[in-house]
């Protein structure tokens, strides 16, 4: 919800609520997140600031057990996904549209390319400007950890590639 729906339906004093709230959810591994329009975080947030934000309850931990799945996402999105939003992430945030579907383009067909940027846009992942430049949207910040996400992709490991592609070709087929 927004801040300015939380004021409307608790009133206002709902950060004290949601203090309260957050304490609950403490035990349970939970806690309240504020994501405000710019996407940083503030630890002084105004009055204005606040009623714009959105607030989310999350996860205090990365869920990345196999049963977590992939949230029914096929996993060519997510892979696309998580290639936008590592690229656009290690160019400080912004990058334009142009490059990255260079980027996605030699793994991906182009239709899929601006589909999937397309609908991470209307879901709030990514967000482009008049320029034509994307940045991690709202709901990136909301609900993906991206530490984790660009460590996850940093620290994959790579040795049993190199391994496979020195094997002959005969034994790869068994």
């Amino acid at each position: 919800m927004k801040g300015w729906e939380l004021q409307r339906s608790i009133g206002k004093e709902y950060m004290k609520i949601l203090d309260i709230l957050g304490e609950g959810l403490h035990k349970l591994d939970l806690q309240v997140k504020i994501v405000f329009e710019d996407g940083a975080e503030k630890a002084e947030p105004t009055k204005e600031e606040l009623e714009k934000a959105r607030f989310f309850v999350v996860s205090k931990k990365p869920n990345l057990t196999k049963e977590s799945g992939t949230g029914g996402w096929r996993i060519d999105y997510l892979a696309v996904l998580s290639a936008s939003l590592a690229y656009i992430i290690s160019r400080q945030s912004k990058a334009a549209r142009k490059d990255v579907e260079v980027l996605l383009r030699e793994k991906f067909p182009k239709w899929k390319v601006e589909l999937s940027l397309d609908r991470f846009i209307s879901k709030g992942y990514l967000s482009e400007d008049k320029d034509k430049v994307l940045h991690v949207g709202w709901r990136t910040h909301a609900e993906v950890d991206q530490k984790t996400l660009l460590s996850l992709i940093l620290s994959s490991d790579t040795s049993s590639l190199s391994e496979k592609a020195e094997e002959p070709p005969s034994s790869r087929h068994t």
